[in-house]
C-alpha cells in the first residue's frame, strides 16, 4: 500500500520509484469536536450568568425519576431565601411547567420537539425568555430540569 494516498493497485509493489499526483486531495481535521459551536455558546452563557450573578444548575435523570419532585420541595424550602429562576425541558409537553409555576416562581417551557436533551442554544433562548417573565430579571439561583432520557447523551454543556 502506498504511504502517500493508500493505494494499494496490483501492480504498485514498492520496488520502483514513482510519483503520484495528490493534486486532488484534502485534509480533514478529525480532531474538532463536534460539540464545538456547542461549547463555545456554552461559554458565553456561563459568562452571562456570571454577569448577572446567577448559580445554575443542571438536573438530569431519567423519565421518572424525580427531578420535578425535587425541584418542588427545593423551591418550598429557598423560596423567600432566594431568587429562582426554573427552565424546564421536555419533548413535548408542559405539565412540568405547570407544576413549577403553581409554585409561584418565574419558569420556561422548552419543548424540544423530539430532541432528548437541551442543548447550549436552547438554554441560551430560554434565559433571555425566563429574564422577561416577572421575577426573571433578578435569578439568584437557576435550575435547568433537562429533559430525562437513559438514551441521549448527557455531554451537552449548557453553561
Amino acid at each position: 500500500m502506498c504511504d502517500a494516498c493508500g493505494c494499494h493497485p496490483p501492480e504498485h509493489d514498492h520496488s520502483h520509484s514513482h510519483s503520484h499526483d495528490h493534486s486532488d486531495s484534502k485534509t480533514v481535521d478529525v480532531h474538532t469536536s463536534l460539540f464545538a459551536a456547542n461549547d463555545a455558546l456554552a461559554k458565553s452563557n456561563r459568562e452571562h450568568f456570571e454577569e448577572v450573578g446567577a448559580v445554575v444548575l443542571n438536573l438530569i435523570s431519567s423519565p421518572g425519576s424525580g427531578k420535578t419532585t425535587l425541584l418542588e420541595h427545593t423551591i418550598e424550602v429557598l423560596k423567600g431565601e432566594l431568587n429562582i429562576g426554573v427552565i424546564e425541558g421536555d419533548i413535548e409537553t408542559e405539565r412540568d411547567a405547570e407544576r413549577i409555576r403553581a409554585k409561584g416562581v418565574p419558569v420556561i417551557q422548552l419543548t424540544t420537539g423530539g430532541a432528548c436533551h437541551l442543548d447550549a442554544a436552547m438554554t441560551h433562548r430560554g434565559f433571555h425568555q425566563l429574564q422577561k417573565e416577572p421575577g426573571g430579571d433578578n435569578i439568584d439561583i437557576l435550575f435547568i430540569e433537562n429533559v430525562g432520557n437513559l438514551v441521549c447523551p448527557a455531554t451537552f454543556d449548557l453553561g
